[in-house]
């Protein structure tokens, strides 16, 4: 990964690069061990479902100190803290209550979380490789309102999440690869 990352264009910032690696990592692991645990609403199942927001936290508080060491716009991110922040607690507080409240948190977050997602690389255009994003955080809303919905029906299942996840960490292998080609555009 070293030479990868080593390839990235000099403007592009390698902190950021190496973040979309690692949330790919992170969102493939996450989302095998949710879909081997979705069955039941255990305790492995419910410290997976508040591990995934606070995990985005903490990669926007590290975008955030990237961001603010070339200048760039920090508001999106911001948002994105206080959004995953409250969807951790909304998802443990939801859990208690059943697969269909998780189904209804997790899909007002994604909902949230991807048109601020569509508005980050907006903004980030000019770096390159932000394509992935964008197209990341609009199905992230279309997912949203299917969670939402599917909360409704007899057939509410958390392996829809893992997904999910697993999708948008493929988004952030593609934005992470497009990072680091020459002359990689939206």
């Amino acid at each position: 990964m070293d030479t990868l990352v080593g390839a990235a264009r000099p403007h592009v910032p390698v902190a950021l690069r190496k973040l979309y690696f690692l949330r790919f990592a992170f969102a493939a692991v996450w989302a095998a061990l949710l879909f081997a645990s979705a069955g039941t609403l255990g305790a492995v199942t419910f410290t997976l479902l508040v591990i995934y927001p606070l995990f985005d936290v903490a990669c926007a508080v590290i975008d955030i100190r990237s961001a603010r060491a070339r200048g760039a716009s920090v508001r999106g991110l911001y948002v994105n803290v206080v959004l995953s922040t409250l969807t951790g607690i909304g998802l443990a507080v939801a859990a208690t209550s059943g697969v269909p409240a998780v189904l209804r948190v997790w899909g007002a977050w994604a909902i949230t979380a991807g048109l601020t997602q569509l508005v980050v690389g907006a903004a980030r255009r000019a770096l390159g490789g932000q394509w992935a994003m964008i197209a990341s955080g609009f199905i992230s809303t279309l997912a949203g309102a299917s969670f939402i919905a599917q909360a409704g029906g007899d057939g509410a299942s958390l392996s829809s999440l893992a997904g999910y996840a697993f999708l948008g960490g493929v988004f952030f292998l593609v934005s992470a690869l497009r990072l680091g080609r020459s002359g990689a555009g939206v």
